[in-house]
């Protein structure tokens, strides 16, 4: 996730770097029981994705601070086994190009975020599971499922 630090529209890519400052992982869960139930009944699925915690969010790290541009790694262990491993020279699209894209539909505000996309590893969690976030061996997010 990236944090945008200034107000921006319409931003060229180009430019697009001086819009975040820090970077953090957050977890987009998805009830996957309420979506299901929703795309059978032809109805949209937003409240399969935006519920109370749907999207827990680590301690921010200022980009200075990470090693970008350079490669950040990143994992996900749920109850001390990793399940997700990253490298951001793994994105599909750059930092750079989300901005950039999102930013032609949407006017980006100081203090907003912005998910960059998700490794291999999704999967199911049950009550009691502990998921935990590390940027570059860092533990910047804990999670107890309720």
């Amino acid at each position: 996730m990236l944090r945008i630090c200034k107000t921006g529209k319409n931003i060229e890519e180009r430019f697009a770097s001086s819009y975040y400052d820090a970077i953090t992982l957050g977890i987009d869960f998805t009830a996957r029981d309420i979506q299901k139930r929703c795309i059978q009944k032809g109805e949209p699925w937003e409240i399969a994705k935006s519920f109370d915690c749907s999207a827990p969010m680590g301690e921010f790290i200022p980009l200075n601070e990470s090693g970008y541009p350079g490669e950040i790694l990143f994992r996900l262990d749920k109850n001390g086994e990793t399940v997700q491993n990253g490298n951001s020279k793994n994105l599909i699209f750059s930092f750079d190009h989300i901005i950039s894209h999102v930013s032609k539909y949407i006017t980006l505000k100081t203090g907003d975020v912005v998910f960059t996309g998700t490794p291999a590893g999704v999967g199911p969690v049950l009550p009691e599971d502990i998921l935990e976030g590390y940027l570059a061996e860092k533990k910047i997010l804990t999670v107890r499922i309720k």
